[in-house]
């Protein structure tokens, strides 16, 4: 593949991703567990902000689905800064910032931080691979004095 053709395949790749973030946002705010899969591998692996780790589809449904009963107010938005694909293996980088809110026994609450997520391209489509959250604010009543 030349420069030229690799360079319009990366800014293709990097519409495509930002496209998949924004479905995905959408999705967690409807608490729609099948679209938000839609957007993982098969063994997506998902480190959350409080540091629990969950490898597959599956253990990340249920993780979500046991937050959206615990929380039905639960959204989380992820902003993409950073998009940088390497073409030759149809692999992205995505680093940016994220922000989730809900409701505590004490009041409303929001946890911000920054997060790093790895694509990959199966079959023409972008899919997440991996995701690593990390908590750099707290806003809102005992939740944010304690690791949860």
């Amino acid at each position: 593949m030349d420069q030229h053709m690799d360079q319009q395949s990366s800014a293709a790749a990097e519409v495509e991703i930002r496209a998949a973030r924004a479905r995905s946002n959408q999705a967690i705010a409807a608490h729609d567990l099948d679209a938000i899969a839609r957007e993982w591998m098969v063994d997506v692996h998902v480190v959350t902000a409080s540091g629990v780790g969950g490898s597959g589809i599956e253990a990340n449904r249920q993780f979500l689905t046991r937050q959206f009963e615990r929380r039905p107010d639960t959204c989380y938005v992820r902003t993409p800064l950073d998009v940088q694909v390497f073409a030759a293996w149809q692999v992205a980088s995505e680093r940016g910032e994220w922000v989730g809110t809900w409701t505590e026994p004490d009041g409303a609450m929001r946890l911000s931080g920054t997060y790093q997520a790895q694509w990959r391209c199966i079959e023409g489509r972008w899919l997440i691979q991996g995701e690593l959250f990390v908590p750099l604010g707290c806003e809102g009543g005992a939740y944010c004095v304690r690791h949860p």
